[in-house]
């Protein structure tokens, strides 16, 4: 990532023309998905497509507060406003699954997995099960620059407020046609000219907004013994930004009596959009059947009397 300074005017949220990939059906369960920090719905498209017509599942992609708007706007996100955006997201996701009548499943790519654990956390009796995509609570990848270490001392600076990481290949992706054509996207956009973000994620990372990151993640990481429902990660083993530490992190320290880790062999961090987007979308389908399936209330003990005694 190379590093840009600028100070962008003040700018105005704009409307926008969508609130994410919303997608009706009549399955089992209801599944909400996040997108990641900077990112856009559209990086969940595969999946959730994949769940709708494979699994029958109702799925909820929503925007992320601020997403998709001027960088300006982006930039002054606090950590707090991405909390309480999940938990709004949630709240109307949960309400659906109730007049459905069906359990709900959370979960994202990256920051998209941290509000997802979190909210099992804080919601245990309304949560069946969190999909954790290349969680990140440590920027430890391969890719990630060494002066990102230098986060915390920024932090109480005000070069915050200037500073930018201007994204770079892979970009998330070994998939090298797919990167080709973000390549071509990012190369026209500039600080003051971020193209439609809202479509495409954004070409720069405000470095306020890895300082807020910094806030979530640790408060995300007090609540991980509070999960006690059903937890599946995948993570790419060669995860350009963060690595499988975060999973085993996650493992060792929630309280879910069922947990799963997946290892992927040929992706990097987007792995929703990755070169084994189809093996994550089937072991989501798998995952959202093993949820349904613990949801059911087991037979009465004389039930079972009877089942054996007619055998």
């Amino acid at each position: 990532m190379a590093v840009e300074w600028a100070w962008i005017k003040p700018q105005r949220p704009i409307e926008l023309a969508d609130r994410g990939i919303f997608l009706p059906a009549g399955g089992a369960c209801m599944v909400m998905l996040l997108h990641g920090l900077t990112g856009s719905p559209t990086e969940l498209g595969y999946l959730a497509y994949h769940l709708q017509y494979r699994g029958g599942y109702p799925v909820r992609c929503p925007r992320l507060v601020n997403h998709g708007q001027p960088l300006g706007v982006l930039a002054r996100t606090t950590w707090k406003q991405l909390h309480d955006s999940g938990r709004e997201a949630f709240f109307e996701a949960r309400q659906a699954a109730r007049e459905k009548g069906v359990p709900l499943v959370v979960g994202g790519l990256s920051l998209g997995a941290v509000l997802s654990l979190m909210l099992a956390a804080e919601f245990p009796d309304d949560v069946a099960g969190v999909a954790c995509l290349s969680p990140t609570l440590f920027y430890d990848g391969w890719n990630v620059p060494w002066y990102h270490k230098l986060i915390p001392l920024v932090d109480y600076t005000p070069l915050k407020y200037f500073t930018y990481f201007r994204e770079d290949e892979p970009y998330g992706l070994k998939d090298e046609a797919l990167r080709r054509k973000i390549a071509a996207q990012y190369g026209k956009t500039s600080l003051r000219d971020g193209g439609d973000p809202a479509a495409l994620g954004y070409a720069h990372f405000p470095v306020r907004l890895f300082c807020e990151m910094r806030r979530l993640i640790a408060h995300c990481k007090s609540l991980l013994p509070e999960v006690t429902c059903p937890v599946l990660l995948i993570q790419a083993e060669h995860d350009d930004m963060t690595s499988p530490r975060n999973s085993q992190f996650i493992l060792d320290r929630i309280n879910s009596s069922w947990r799963e880790l997946i290892l992927l062999k040929q992706s990097y961090h987007v792995v929703s959009a990755d070169l084994e987007r189809a093996t994550v979308a089937v072991n989501l389908q798998r995952f959202c059947e093993t949820v349904v399936e613990l949801q059911q209330p087991e037979p009465p003990a004389d039930a079972l009397v009877d089942a054996a005694a007619n055998a």
